[in-house]
């Protein structure tokens, strides 16, 4: 799970971020200055900005049954605690999931924040587009991810994603020319303000040849969200709610960003509670199912989570990748969705705005899920 290209953009993101409420549902300000927060739930389904998911009207129920977890990990040559990890890294939401033994939630912590608190999800989202493809794949609304684009988005044509495949932007090989750190903020920040995402899509030019090589490019996510809404007929942010977020037994609301002129931001931007973001990562270790269900197809969740290519054996298609079978969903400044098949364990951080101990994460969530296991029979 090596996300060094996340982890440069977000050094270069984090410092720019408008501290706010930790309690509050967080806009996305990006680089430049705030964007207003979204208004509270009670108000209007779709405002400048943001669109809302309805939660499901059966969710996944998650037990509390708290379990004392004495968890160290080495990195570095360093040892470290859980709460060592937690303080260094600013956690402000933290949530232990066994799922060995039912839908536990063995630990929870929340600091500044609470169990009701939106965390914005950055690009944990990307997985969520991701998922939202591989249903569409499985209705046939989608013939196969090695179509090219332009066979869903015919304005495409003559940009720099002219004959890529949708494969290639979910493995974020698109060969357009683009550089996280630097590229994403200025597009992030025109998107908040109201300027159309495929217009800055459309604008992209080819760098490089596509399926060659590995470049994190937060505008694939973008183009694919825009697939999904063109090949269903079906606005992005209402498909993931009718097809993932309900059937996938979600309890609570959540904001999903968008450009205020219809386009979801498929790339970041889900505002969502920590429990509703481990109820995704359990339908993933579940193979696709929530509530007895098929909500992913098995064989999708099969082959978003292993090598998607020889030159990068640590991304799937919009997941990343460890070393025992484990992967993770992961965002801007320490947003994660951890996942050990190896254990049943599912993991979920939340944080404001830090890059500190990133590079510990993979250590830390292993030993954590180790020590899950290692307790079931105390």
């Amino acid at each position: 799970m090596r996300s060094r290209t996340l982890a440069a953009g977000a050094v270069a993101a984090a410092a720019l971020l408008v501290s706010a409420p930790a309690t509050a549902v967080r806009a996305d300000p990006g680089p430049g200055g705030p964007v207003p927060s979204p208004p509270p739930v009670s108000t209007m389904e779709r405002s400048a900005g943001f669109d809302l998911l309805r939660p499901s009207a059966d969710p996944v129920v998650l037990r509390d049954a708290p379990r004392r977890l004495n968890v160290t990990y080495t990195h570095d040559g360093r040892t470290r605690t859980l709460d060592q990890y937690l303080a260094i890294t600013g956690t402000q939401g933290f949530v232990v999931l066994d799922a060995r033994t039912g839908q536990d939630v063995v630990f929870e912590r929340y600091s500044f924040a609470s169990r009701d608190t939106r965390f914005q999800s950055w690009s944990m989202a990307k997985s969520f587009t991701s998922a939202a493809i591989g249903i569409a794949l499985e209705e046939g609304a989608i013939s196969s991810i090695d179509d090219p684009v332009t066979a869903y988005l015919p304005e495409l044509r003559g940009s720099g994603y002219d004959g890529v495949s949708l494969r290639d932007l979910l493995r974020m090989s698109s060969g357009i020319a683009w550089e996280e750190t630097t590229d994403v903020p200025p597009v992030h920040v025109a998107a908040s303000l109201g300027a159309p995402l495929p217009e800055m899509a459309r604008q992209r030019v080819r760098g490089w040849e596509p399926g060659s090589r590995f470049e994190y490019t937060s505008m694939n996510s973008f183009v694919l969200s825009w697939v999904v809404s063109r090949a269903t007929g079906v606005p992005y942010h209402r498909y993931v709610e009718r097809r993932l977020w309900q059937p996938g037994g979600m309890e609570s609301t959540v904001y999903l960003g968008n450009d205020s002129n219809g386009n979801s931001m498929g790339y970041c931007c889900y505002y969502a509670t920590d429990r509703d973001f481990a109820r995704f990562g359990l339908l993933y270790l579940r193979g696709g199912k929530a509530n007895g269900r098929q909500v992913v197809p098995e064989s999708w969740v099969k082959e978003s989570t292993r090598p998607s290519a020889p030159f990068n054996q640590g991304y799937g298609l919009h997941w990343w990748l460890g070393e025992d079978g484990d992967f993770m969903a992961s965002g801007l400044a320490g947003q994660h969705i951890y996942v050990s098949p190896e254990h049943d364990v599912v993991i979920v951080k939340s944080t404001l705005a830090t890059v500190l101990g990133q590079d510990e994460t993979e250590a830390a969530f292993r030993a954590v899920a180790a020590e899950v296991a290692r307790t079931r029979a105390a």
